[in-house]
């Protein structure tokens, strides 16, 4: 009756108020008599009418701006998974995206889509959007520089790091003595010139170079830790000088930029001595993040903007004062994490791209379209890579790092990506550089950027490549060793207790590792330690439990799946543990390119939902994880379809063949390790026509007689397999009911599909 009563009430209050307002309307228009209204009679036809109206809604400047921006974010994603799945930074890939989407390739081939898409009159715009993007980015790289660790390693840091700026500076300076009459702007001065192009060679990407040291592993290594520090202290010095450069440009002369130079020192000084002690005190009140309160908040976020505000106005660019406030920020590691939460994401994923764009239409490689033009871009590329590279590496050695570590850091601080974009663009928007040389210096950045994977990988290949840093405790471990790679921490415990079962009486005869890797890009250098405690939380929590030696393993990966393979094969583990998951769009382009990790239904899902088989084979086919693991890994792998195991005490474990008799060694296992109770279906009478499959399961029954059970029933009543924890079955099984669509699936328990070493090739 409520129902109907809320129907009768919606209905009658549309119909009765639609009715006021038309009787309104219509006492209205006798009013408008004497009043000189003038109907408006087009003379079009209502169609004409309809389509001049989406015409002109598609030429607002909100309407451009809006499609703008989903071209630019539908692009960058697509060229930085190409670029990732290749080796590369994804940075690499959206710079990459913003010169395809500019002059350079969409704006010579398809010019008429450009000027839609890109008008002139858009342009300030997008520029405004970007600037913003970077500003709020800058702001997490200042809060993402940890000092303590500058303080730790200032000696060797300072050292390597001021080396790699000076020496690229000056051959920077000496390049401009070479090219200023054939490409500075008219009316620049050399020294404007010379000093753009020099503090351009001396730049590093901090947090590029940042990205690659987690995603190669290297970040809890010493060398690691060395690179970090020497870009942290290069970052901060870098812009420093910047800083100081602007300030000359812009005011003329060094003498006119010395009272700019004094304005900054004082905002650095006000910064440093006022407005941090102000914030600790507001971040020790408000650490956590039931206390950070909206107004709290607003504090930061003003901090954030004056101080860009700022620098604007003394002469030193709003970007100096983003990256300023965020180095003042509350050294409280979780506040600093909630605050790069808070902004990193639009930051990175909405307005950064936009930049890239904006300096690819900014760049024009059609305007080197001269030989000697290009053997200009190749000095270009040469003295930035002889000063960085070769200036870091000799630094390093001086200060008692062996070759290969110093090459190694060489290479790594090489790479110059987006900050570099950052110098080229304030150079451009100041009137320093020319298109020409602006393209020019693009291309190196991306040439400098591009190499650094490379370079480190030749660098491994010539000192003789170590193995993967599989501990040594588990590397030299020759019993029978698990490997739970987990990626949910939740779900973690529930594949420990299953690795548990496997090894529980072998009197450490065994051990397990739990694995969690993350994607680099969904993680930043900050918040590092802290992410990896909580991923472990659950899973060290549940080893204590069950009292369960485990070993950790974490690690920030451009390529999860290959990295799963690469260390069970190289810990040459005797099981390797997965839980089966879906992504969403499973295995479509779209769903690499926006690179999505919630679950969503997927499109066979969404057929069994309106079917009514939207259980049946939720888990089927794998995802597309699942299946690259189960192709690259050359050791046993189980795949967990988890249905809330809790305990392990009924086993079920079909047997369809000869190649399933693997499933009884499994089996031997769960009894003495668990005592679990095993039910053994002889499905296709293969135990019974196979000696050595039927002796297997006599010499368990001679050992736990109680513990194991034969059945040659062709028919699973669902009943039965209510009373079931967990059914082990093969992995070539598993695929045949699910192609045959076996109807008793949707009422199997949690279930652990087996691959053993013979169908690895399958």
């Amino acid at each position: 009756m409520k129902k109907y009563r809320n129907l009768i009430f919606y209905v009658g209050t549309i119909s009765v108020f639609s009715l006021l307002m038309y009787l309104i309307v219509v006492a209205g228009n006798k009013q408008e008599a004497g009043r000189n209204v003038v109907e408006t009679a087009s003379g079009k036809s209502n169609w004409t009418e309809f389509t001049d109206s989406m015409l002109h809604n598609v030429t607002h400047p909100l309407a451009i701006l809006l499609v703008q921006i989903i071209t630019i974010i539908l692009a960058a994603r697509l060229f930085g998974w190409i670029f990732k799945k290749i080796g590369q930074p994804s940075v690499i890939g959206e710079i990459i995206a913003g010169i395809v989407l500019g002059p350079s390739v969409l704006g010579h081939w398809f010019p008429g889509l450009s000027e839609q898409l890109f008008p002139l009159k858009s342009m300030g715009n997008l520029q405004i959007l970007s600037q913003i993007g970077l500003i709020l980015f800058m702001f997490v790289i200042g809060m993402e520089l940890d000092l303590k660790v500058l303080k730790n390693r200032a000696h060797e840091a300072v050292v390597v790091s001021h080396a790699s700026i000076i020496i690229p500076f000056a051959l920077g300076m000496g390049l401009a003595y070479f090219v200023y009459q054939s490409f500075a702007p008219e009316g620049v001065q050399f020294l404007s010139f010379g000093l753009f192009l020099g503090i351009a060679m001396s730049i590093t990407a901090f947090p590029v170079l940042a990205r690659i040291v987690q995603e190669r592993g290297m970040n809890k290594t010493r060398l690691g830790a060395m690179a970090i520090t020497c870009a942290a202290a290069d970052d901060i010095t870098a812009w420093c000088l910047l800083a100081a450069v602007i300030a000359i440009v812009k005011a003329g002369s060094m003498v006119s930029s010395l009272y700019v130079i004094l304005l900054a020192a004082a905002y650095v000084l006000v910064m440093l001595k006022v407005v941090r002690p102000f914030l600790k005190r507001v971040g020790e009140l408000h650490s956590s993040r039931e206390n950070l309160s909206k107004p709290v908040v607003a504090i930061f976020f003003l901090t954030l903007i004056l101080s860009a505000y700022v620098t604007e106005i003394i002469g030193i660019h709003a970007l100096f004062g983003a990256f300023m406030a965020g180095a003042i920020m509350p050294e409280n590691a979780r506040f600093r994490n909630i605050f790069i939460e808070k902004v990193e994401d639009v930051a990175l994923v909405l307005l950064l791209p936009l930049f890239f764009v904006f300096t690819g239409l900014r760049t024009q490689i059609g305007l080197l379209n001269d030989p000697y033009l290009w053997k200009v871009t190749a000095l270009i590329v040469a003295v930035a890579v002889t000063g960085k590279f070769a200036g870091s590496a000799v630094a390093a050695r001086i200060v008692g790092q062996n070759w290969k570590d110093s090459l190694t850091l060489g290479a790594l601080m090489n790479t110059r990506g987006l900050m570099e974009l950052v110098v080229l663009n304030i150079g451009y928007d100041l009137g320093v550089l020319t298109p020409e040389i602006f393209a020019m210096m693009v291309i190196m950045a991306l040439v400098t950027t591009f190499m650094t994977g490379p370079a480190l990988d030749l660098i491994e290949r010539v000192f003789r490549r170590k193995e993967y840093a599989i501990p040594e405790e588990i590397s030299q471990f020759s019993k029978y060793k698990v490997l739970v790679s987990f990626g949910n921490p939740e779900r973690a415990r529930t594949l420990l207790k299953l690795a548990n079962s496997f090894v529980r009486r072998l009197n450490g005869n065994a051990s397990v590792t739990a694995m969690h890797l993350t994607p680099a890009g969904d993680i930043n250098n900050y918040n590092m330690e802290e992410y990896e405690q909580e991923s472990f939380a659950p899973v060290i929590a549940e080893s204590e439990a069950l009292q369960q030696p485990i070993t950790t393993l974490f690690k920030a990966s451009s390529d999860i799946d290959a990295d799963i393979a690469d260390v069970a094969n190289k810990g040459d583990y005797d099981l390797l543990l997965v839980g089966l998951g879906q992504s969403i769009f499973e295995g479509s382009l779209l769903g690499k390119v926006l690179g999505f990790t919630t679950r969503i239904i997927n499109p066979d899902s969404l057929i069994n939902k309106f079917t009514g088989k939207e259980k049946l084979f939720e888990n089927s086919p794998f995802d597309e994880r699942t299946r690259l693991i189960l192709a690259k890994s050359q050791v046993p792998v189980g795949i967990l379809v988890d249905k809330e195991l809790e305990k392990i005490d009924q086993v079920f474990v079909p047997v369809f063949g000869p190649n399933d008799a693997f499933l009884v060694r499994y089996a031997q296992k769960l009894i003495h390790n668990a005592g679990a109770q095993v039910t053994v279906l002889d499905a296709s009478g293969s135990i019974k026509n196979h000696p050595s499959l039927r002796e297997s399961v006599r010499a368990i029954e001679q050992v736990s007689p109680n513990h194991i059970t034969l059945l040659n029933e062709r028919k699973i009543e669902k009943e039965f397999l209510a009373t079931q924890d967990l059914m082990l079955i093969s992995l070539e099984s598993w695929r045949k009911l699910v192609d045959s669509q076996s109807v008793w699936l949707n009422n199997a328990p949690s279930t652990l599909i087996l691959k053993e070493l013979a169908t690895i090739q399958k």
